[in-house]
């Protein structure tokens, strides 16, 4: 099993700058892809950025140049430095990892962008 918590989300105006942090414990040895989704009110929940355990990277394309993941795999922690953050960046942002059996999602925290 592996635990999942999610800390970094709030309130930032246009343009501002976030860093979200998923901490996982557990049976860490298990992880393999550690990634960020989001869900806006009323929409399905999105992938926003992923990373394999060699670092290899892939982001949605609303978010590219502007969002960064990065993993450190002795904390197991897994990051999103977002930047020139847009109004259309508010959800609710969710933590997955991948392990050998099954994936695992965080509780979500919130990211609201407004003035």
């Amino acid at each position: 099993q592996v635990q999942l918590v999610e800390s970094g989300g709030g309130l930032v105006q246009p343009g501002g700058s976030l860093r979200l942090s998923c901490a996982a414990s557990g049976t860490t040895t298990s992880i393999l892809t550690m990634g960020w989704y989001r869900q806006a009110p009323g929409k399905q929940r999105e992938l926003v950025a992923v990373i394999s355990r060699s670092d290899s990277t892939n982001y949605a394309d609303s978010v590219k140049g502007r969002f960064i993941i990065s993993r450190d795999n002795v904390k197991n922690t897994v990051y999103l430095q977002m930047s020139s953050l847009r109004p259309e960046d508010t959800a609710v942002y969710y933590c997955k990892v991948d392990g050998l059996l099954r994936n695992y999602w965080g509780q979500g925290t919130q990211v609201t962008v407004s003035s």
